[in-house]
């Protein structure tokens, strides 16, 4: 029955002047399996796999067909019974898709290539993601790769009806498809399963398990041999099943905007949906691409079709997921995502109803441990059982997600299930683990910024403890936008010790990273905040960061009004210290407007200050000030001095920070004094230290002052580098006036030189 194929594929491949290896490296198909179907080992070659050998031979249009007619007669002899053709229809609605449609393609092909049975068994996803859908769309696309039929069986693993549908239930459901009459059938599981494994064994079948329960529901139901292919859809990650029977994952996600919007046009009608752009737009982000939101949407769109699109964008976005209830829990979300709720543990309840209340669109596992309240190991294993359930994602950094809809429908039970005191006390320890973390990073930043004094943490609460620098730049980094939220709720509750001390913590990451908009944002907080604090120099130091912020964004009377209320303020309470800071700060908004010699006046002030102190490194910080001013003002030698001085100073107090900046001016002073090559060996060690440092913000500063002193030195090749890098950089911070300003220079290193 083989000897027509087998013998056909040899002489094509002899003709092509192909070894099998080469075939098979060409074609994608292993090796072992080529060798299989020219000796006649192998007896099921499919039609997909055929094309591949054929597109890789490049056969003629009448070798392809003689090929793939010669598979017809390598086939086994059809068996004996019914073919089953249990499933259900396919999905009238199916847009996109298309990477998991391939995947799971990809999967029957290799499984074919290497003779083993195929089991996807993550098709997983919450509810109404559009599991079952898929699995059937892609079903009914391959039925010429399965003659023998399709076995279909909903096991009602999360279901408004019933429990999970018994194993054995649906083993006899198969026995009966498979024309086994009812005396036959044994009585024990054990048996049916055998007798259904030997009825499949050498036939060509699809499998479609949807909705499991778990591993364990599905076992007795999957084929030996390596003839069938098992789809099964689930909500839980059946980590079992990849684990010992070799199961592949599939996780589906949300619909993209795009794929969602074709959704709603396909149900809805492609001229209603072009008619309210803004609505479906708005309908498309609400529903987050949740195929069973949009559906429900679209389904009542279609039965009121002259209600404006808006309206159910609006009745959507005012009262949550009550607008997606129907009284057919099938086709209703908070019911499907019920069905989830009610499989959960009492320790996974509240944890899912926690993280909705969590500040953050994120939070890493150690903040989760803090929100709850347990040990770290205890924690992980609850995200765990929640990322499992598909009611939480986890993203490649190990950060965990919550869909929106599912967050509302969270904060919901949240609401219901846990008292008030509860609620607070989590949000107060997840405030705490931020607070006091953001601290310890800051330290480690910077050593000689004054510190803030905290309380200690809310019980239950564990701050991360952060090994070194590095550590503490990559945990800003991942957190910046949760601490922003964490200053958010405390300001809502009025916690104000907590708002302005995440001000102060934040201070040295906002700077270094030039996230000027956002410092600008916490310490307009801090300042209110501080309005109703004891501490009469919280208030003197809020206006002087945020008179800071403002320079820093170039609202300049802003800027100095604040400075100005800073310096009373200090003055007012005999404050030295920060006068001493207030005076640095506003030499620098001044040079921002313009006025050298007023910024000299204030740096020149503040280094008096400072010296008087006593503070060795605060003094070196002036120092450099008052040369990079006098520098400004033409007074090199003056500016030399300082500069060096205050060089010595950081090295001799190990200010990693401050030599940087010291190392900056000396090589503008010593460009500006004719000095090329000694400018670009100190902009150079300067360079390095900030990028140590990840000091984008110098960093790209000091790239353009590089610049000059190497278009002086005739190095335009080298200009041209660091000016570039420059421009990247000023774009990436949004520093559009920089930017522009660096593109002039590079378009002008295209003139010819002297011009």
């Amino acid at each position: 029955m083989t000897g027509r194929f087998s013998a056909l594929l040899r002489e094509l491949r002899r003709q092509a002047g192909m070894t099998q290896e080469q075939l098979a490296e060409r074609s994608g198909v292993g090796v072992r399996t080529i060798r299989g179907f020219e000796t006649g080992e192998r007896t099921d070659p499919r039609t997909m796999t055929v094309q591949l050998l054929a597109d890789a031979l490049a056969l003629r249009p009448s070798q392809r067909d003689e090929l793939l007619a010669a598979t017809i007669h390598a086939q086994p002899a059809a068996p004996s019974g019914p073919v089953p053709r249990q499933l259900p229809a396919p999905p009238g609605a199916f847009v996109g898709r298309d990477r998991e449609l391939d995947a799971l393609t990809a999967a029957l092909d290799d499984a074919a290539a290497e003779g083993a049975p195929v089991v996807v068994s993550a098709i997983g996803g919450g509810g109404g993601v559009g599991k079952t859908w898929l699995a059937l769309h892609w079903a009914h696309q391959q039925l010429a790769e399965f003659p023998d039929g399709q076995l279909f069986a909903d096991l009602r693993g999360f279901s408004p009806h019933s429990e999970p549908l018994p194993t054995g239930t649906a083993v006899r459901g198969f026995l009966d498809g498979l024309g086994v009459e009812p005396g036959r059938v044994p009585v024990d599981l054990p048996a049916q399963a055998a007798l259904y494994r030997s009825l499949v064994a050498g036939r060509r079948m699809l499998i479609l398990l949807d909705n499991a329960a778990d591993a364990e529901q599905v076992v007795p139901l999957l084929p030996g041999g390596d003839s069938c292919a098992v789809v099964i859809t689930s909500r839980r990650t059946l980590t079992g099943l990849i684990a010992r029977h070799g199961a592949r994952q599939l996780p589906l996600g949300m619909l993209s905007a795009q794929e969602a919007h074709a959704l709603l046009a396909y149900r809805v009608g492609a001229d209603r949906v072009a008619a309210e752009p803004a609505a479906v737009a708005e309908l498309v982000a609400l529903c987050g691409g949740l195929p069973l939101a949009l559906g429900i949407i679209a389904g009542r769109a279609n039965i009121h079709p002259r209600v404006p699109l808006a309206e159910f964008a609006a009745e959507l976005r005012e009262i949550g997921l009550e607008a997606l209830e129907d009284e057919d829990p099938s086709a209703s979300l908070p019911a499907a995502l019920s069905w989830s709720y009610r499989s959960l543990t009492a320790d996974q309840q509240v944890m899912f109803g926690l993280l909705a209340l969590a500040p953050g669109a994120d939070i890493s596992p150690p903040a989760a441990a803090s929100l709850i309240g347990l040990p770290l190991p205890q924690a992980r294993t609850l995200l765990l059982a929640l990322e499992q359930a598909s009611l939480l994602s986890r993203d490649r950094d190990g950060r965990y997600l919550m869909h929106d809809l599912i967050r509302r429908y969270a904060t919901g039970m949240a609401g219901r299930q846990l008292s008030a005191e509860v609620r607070e006390d989590a949000l107060r320890r997840v405030v705490d683990f931020y607070l006091h973390t953001a601290h310890l990073a800051d330290r480690l930043l910077d050593p000689h910024r004054p510190p803030v004094q905290l309380d200690q943490p809310a019980p239950g609460c564990v701050p991360d403890q952060l090994a070194d620098y590095a550590a503490a730049l990559a945990w800003f980094d991942a957190e910046h936008l949760c601490l922003l939220a964490a200053q958010g709720a405390a300001t809502t509750r009025g916690w104000h010790q907590a708002v302005w001390n995440l001000a102060w913590t934040l201070g040295t990451f906002q700077d270094r990273r030039g996230r000027r908009h956002d410092r600008l944002a916490v310490w307009r907080a801090g300042l209110a905040a501080a309005q109703h604090l004891p501490d009469p120099t919280t208030r003197t130091r809020a206006h002087r960061v945020l008179g800071y912020a403002y320079t820093e964004v170039g609202q300049h009377d802003e800027a100095t009004g604040h400075l100005s209320q800073s310096l009373s303020l200090a003055v007012e309470q005999h404050d030295r210290t920060n006068q001493a800071h207030t005076h640095r700060l506003l030499a620098h908004a001044w040079e921002q407007r313009g006025d050298d010699q007023r910024a000299l006046e204030h740096a020149t002030r503040g280094l008096e200050l400072y010296r008087a102190l006593d503070n060795p490194v605060w003094e070196a910080d002036a120092l450099n000030q008052v040369g990079w001013h006098a520098a400004q003002a033409g007074d090199h030698d003056r500016a030399r001095g300082h500069c060096q001085a205050a060089l010595a100073l950081h090295r001799t107090h190990d200010n990693p920070d401050g030599e940087a900046y010291a190392l900056d001016t000396l090589g503008h002073i010593a460009h500006r004094t004719g000095q090329h090559q000694q400018a670009v060996d100190l902009h150079r060690q300067s360079l390095a230290l900030f990028r140590e440092l990840g000091d984008t913000i110098e960093a790209a500063n000091t790239l353009d002052r590089l610049g000059h002193p190497h278009l002086a030195l005739g190095q335009r090749d080298q200009a041209r580098a660091v000016w570039q890098e420059a421009l990247e950089l000023y774009r990436a911070q949004q520093r559009h006036d920089d930017a522009d300003s660096t593109r002039r220079k590079l378009d002008a290193l295209d003139d010819p030189p002297g011009e």
